[in-house]
C-alpha cells in the first residue's frame, strides 16, 4: 500500500496526461524509475525527492524560492543551500556524453560542468550529495529501496536475486531506473509552436519571424553559435545547445554566495566557481569559468537564469548579451538591480569572439529575439507564459 500511495502521488505531481507511463507498463524498468523520481524517502529526512527540485509541472525545475529567488535548491535538512541553479531535464536525455574533439575542445556530460558522463551517473549524485539528498552512501539508498517489499521485487525481476546482496549493484539499478525514466517522451516531447511551424502547423507572427531571422543569423546576432546543434536551421529535433563549454562573463551572485556562506574557499580566498576546470581530468587554465551551454527549449519559463541564478528574467539576459556591443547608458547597467552588471567571476577566459563583433541590439530586435525564444515552450508548459 505504501509503493501504490508513492506512485499515485507521483503520477498526480508528474501531470504527463496522456504521455505518463501507464500502469500496465509497470514492469519496465521506467516505470521504476517514475517511482524513485517521486519518492522522498531516498533522502536523509525523507523530505527531498528528484521532483522536488526538478518538478515536472514546472518545466523539470526547482521554483521554490528557497531564500535566493530560487537560485538554487535547498538540502534535505532544509538548511544546505546549493551554488548553482538545478537546471531543467528537458530534454536532458539528448546530452552527449562528455568527450573532447580533436580540436581539444570540451563537450557534452551532465550538470554545468559536465562532471557525470551519462544519466545513470548524473542520477545517483545529487541522492549522495551532502547539500542535496544526503544519503551517506550505496548501504544507507540500499536499506531505502528495500524497506520496501514491492521496490525489491520489481528489481529482482529485472536485474535477479544478487541486486538484494550487492549494495553498489543496487545504487546502480536505481540510476539506471532513473536514466530510463527521463528517457520517456514526456521529458522531451518536441511539441513546441516552433515544431510546430516546422510541421506547417503554425504561423509565426512577424515578431516571432524577425526573432527567428535574428536568432539564426550571425552578424546580427551569434546565438546559434553556441545555441544550434544542427548545421542547417529548421530541422526537427534541434535542443537548441552544441553542448560546449563557454565563459561568457556571468558575474558571481551576491546575494545566494551570502546565502549558503561561500564567499571564501577553505584558504580564506574569495571562491571562484571554476566550472568545467573542475574536473580532474581537465586542465586549469584555459578551461577556468567555463561552464556548459544549455538547452534553450522551455527557456522562457525556467527562470532564474545561468549557472548560479543570477537574473530572474529572461529580458535580463537578453539585455547582458547585448551589452557586449553596445557602450554607455542603460546597456551596462543591470535592468533588475539598477546597478553595474558586476565582474565577471572568471575574467581570463571569456569568449569574447562569440560575444562581440554584432550589431547593437535596440529595443525591438530584443522584443523579437524573446518571441521567439517564448516558441520553445513545450505545450503543457504554455500556460506558464502568462503567469
Amino acid at each position: 500500500m505504501i509503493f501504490r500511495r508513492q506512485v499515485m502521488l507521483g503520477l498526480l505531481l508528474a501531470n504527463f496526461s496522456s504521455v505518463a507511463i501507464a500502469n500496465d507498463d509497470s514492469t519496465s524498468l521506467a516505470w521504476l524509475g517514475q517511482a524513485f523520481f517521486f519518492d522522498t524517502n531516498l533522502s536523509r529526512e525523507r523530505t527531498l525527492a528528484c521532483a522536488t527540485c526538478h518538478d515536472p509541472n514546472r518545466a523539470f525545475t526547482d521554483a521554490r524560492d528557497n531564500g535566493v529567488f530560487s537560485a538554487a535548491s535547498l538540502g534535505s535538512d532544509g538548511i544546505s543551500l546549493g551554488d548553482r541553479q538545478a537546471p531543467s531535464l528537458g530534454y536532458v536525455s539528448l546530452t552527449p556524453s562528455f568527450s573532447q574533439d580533436e580540436e581539444g575542445l570540451y563537450h557534452g556530460g551532465l550538470f554545468w560542468d559536465g562532471r557525470a558522463a551519462d544519466l545513470a551517473e548524473q542520477a545517483l549524485i545529487p541522492i549522495f550529495d551532502p547539500t542535496e539528498m544526503q544519503l551517506s552512501g550505496p548501504e544507507q539508498l540500499a536499506d531505502r529501496v528495500l524497506e520496501n517489499p514491492e521496490y525489491q521485487r520489481r528489481l529482482v525481476s529485472l536485474f535477479g536475486e544478487q541486486v538484494v546482496a550487492d549494495t553498489q549493484l543496487l545504487s546502480e539499478a536505481v540510476g539506471q531506473a532513473l536514466a530510463a525514466f527521463q528517457q520517456g517522451e514526456q521529458f522531451q516531447p518536441f511539441d513546441s509552436k516552433y515544431d510546430e511551424y516546422l510541421q506547417g502547423n503554425y504561423q509565426p507572427t512577424l515578431q516571432e519571424s524577425l526573432g527567428m531571422a535574428l536568432f539564426f543569423t550571425e552578424g546580427f546576432t551569434n546565438c546559434n553559435q553556441c545555441h544550434q546543434l544542427q548545421d542547417v536551421p529548421g530541422r526537427r529535433l534541434e535542443t537548441f545547445s552544441n553542448y560546449a563549454f563557454e565563459n561568457i562573463g556571468v558575474p558571481v551572485n551576491q546575494r545566494l554566495r551570502a546565502a549558503n556562506g561561500r564567499q571564501f574557499d577553505v584558504e580564506g580566498k574569495p571562491y571562484v566557481d571554476k566550472g568545467l576546470a573542475f574536473r580532474p581530468e581537465t586542465p586549469q587554465g584555459d578551461t577556468d569559468g567555463r561552464f556548459k551551454v544549455p538547452s534553450l527549449r522551455n527557456v522562457a519559463v525556467t527562470g532564474p537564469y545561468m549557472h548560479n541564478g543570477v537574473f530572474s528574467e529572461l529580458r535580463t539576459v537578453l539585455e547582458f548579451y547585448n551589452k557586449y556591443n553596445r557602450s554607455g547608458g542603460d546597456s551596462q547597467i543591470n535592468p533588475e538591480t539598477g546597478e553595474p552588471w558586476g565582474n565577471a567571476e572568471v575574467p581570463e577566459t571569456i569568449a569574447l569572439d562569440k560575444l562581440t563583433g554584432t550589431m547593437p541590439l535596440e529595443p525591438r530586435h530584443l522584443d523579437a529575439l524573446e518571441a521567439f525564444l517564448r516558441m520553445l515552450t513545450d505545450k503543457r508548459y504554455q500556460h506558464l507564459l502568462e503567469d
